[in-house]
């Protein structure tokens, strides 16, 4: 799978996150290259994983989804006269 992409907006917010919690918790101030090439290293090695759970989460909720919808419509089905 190919690198996760994201929109500017939410790279910039991702960046700006990401320099702050460098910061804050680590006391490891970034640069905007340094901070820029560490989301890109994070985004390459975890958004993959990441993103296949999210697949995989939303398959069983769709999954769940389609199997109350079956019950459903078995619940409208009409018996034959006899």
């Amino acid at each position: 799978m190919a690198v996760v992409e994201l929109e500017k907006a939410a790279r910039d917010a991702l960046l700006s996150e990401l320099r702050d919690f460098m910061d804050e918790e680590l006391k490891m101030p970034l640069g905007q290259f340094d901070g820029e090439f560490l989301l890109d290293f994070v985004l390459e090695r975890l958004g993959p994983a990441v993103y296949n759970q999210a697949l995989l989460d939303a398959q069983t909720v769709l999954s769940a989804r389609f199997e109350s919808l079956s019950e459903d419509l078995t619940a409208l089905e009409k018996l034959p006269l006899r």
